[in-house]
């Protein structure tokens, strides 16, 4: 009997190894042949995205900060606002600059020294959508106008990359937004503006803005990206799926499920009948990032009340 489960157990394990080999040597073939069951290496079906999680002030030291989990993707944003000069052309408005880390530890196919060639074209598209979407009102970042406003740094750092890095950041990105919490200020006797502390209410100087605030939100943009092979369309590929896969789509809709922006990074020809799938897809996949984006402030929320 302990010979024949141990025989089992030798076949099982040669089996496995067999299946990784055929991975490897095939990835094209073990991928199609998953698709043709409706189901991917992953065990998800083709329209089913990873699980998502979102953790509001993961950086204490920050000003506003998140960090996501999109499957075995982490994203960790933060923003750290700083007083500035407003520019002429809009002096009752403030500004942000973005940066997109991808450092060697998030993956091994990043080398020290040698800046991801797609952490440019992640960082240049987040910055579109995050203006473009009309997200932000930069009005809110004014302080006095033509004279001081807020500067706020928005820096994403993607921890392990395995798939989907841009829908990722730009939900960290956005989470961060959302947990921002605009600082109070005072003038000081030289006319510059400086941070009060935790000692607000004791400050000698007049307060600029009264409580402190977080931003108002009208159109918050979410995104989804679309392997395409043929005629099937996998939802929040992984690196794996992305390395065999050269087609995708990645739409970006707001929150009256507008289209804000669709990209297609070369691949083949795609039909509009695959896009409007993608679209179809991408507002079914909004509202449940939505609700997940609600359900992490409650929860901040309510810790705070604890």
């Amino acid at each position: 009997m302990a010979a024949g489960t141990e025989a089992t157990a030798a076949g099982g394990l040669t089996g496995e190894i067999q299946v990784e080999a055929y991975r490897r040597l095939f990835p094209l073939g073990f991928l199609e042949r998953h698709i043709r069951e409706s189901v991917r290496p992953d065990a998800r079906r083709p329209d089913g995205a990873r699980p998502t999680t979102v953790a509001l002030g993961a950086v204490s030291s920050a000003h506003g900060s998140a960090l996501v989990r999109l499957g075995d993707t982490a994203m960790l944003a933060s923003i750290k606002l700083e007083v500035m000069s407003p520019s002429s052309e809009a002096p009752d408005e403030g500004s942000v600059a973005v940066e997109f880390h991808m450092p060697p530890i998030c993956s091994p196919l990043v080398r020290p020294g040698r800046p991801a060639e797609v952490a440019s074209v992640i960082c240049k598209t987040l910055e579109n959508i995050l203006m473009s979407s009309g997200m932000l009102n930069l009005k809110e970042l004014c302080l006095i106008s033509g004279k001081d406003s807020w500067l706020a740094y928005l820096d994403v750092y993607c921890l392990n990359a395995d798939g989907s890095l841009f829908d990722a950041a730009l939900i960290s990105a956005v989470a961060a937004f959302i947990h921002l919490e605009i600082p109070l200020v005072s003038v000081g006797d030289d006319g510059r503006v400086f941070t009060v502390g935790g000692n607000e209410g004791k400050t000698k100087y007049e307060l600029v803005n009264i409580v402190k605030r977080n931003l108002t939100f009208t159109n918050i943009p979410f995104s989804l990206t679309c392997a395409l092979h043929k005629d099937s369309v996998l939802v929040d590929p992984t690196a794996e799926e992305e390395s065999i896969i050269e087609t995708s789509v990645t739409v970006v809709l707001d929150s009256s499920d507008q289209i804000v922006s669709i990209q297609k990074p070369g691949g083949a020809v795609t039909s509009m009948a695959t896009i409007k799938e993608c679209i179809s897809l991408a507002k079914d996949r909004r509202r449940k990032l939505r609700e997940i984006l609600m359900d992490s402030v409650e929860a901040m929320e309510a810790y705070q009340t604890d």
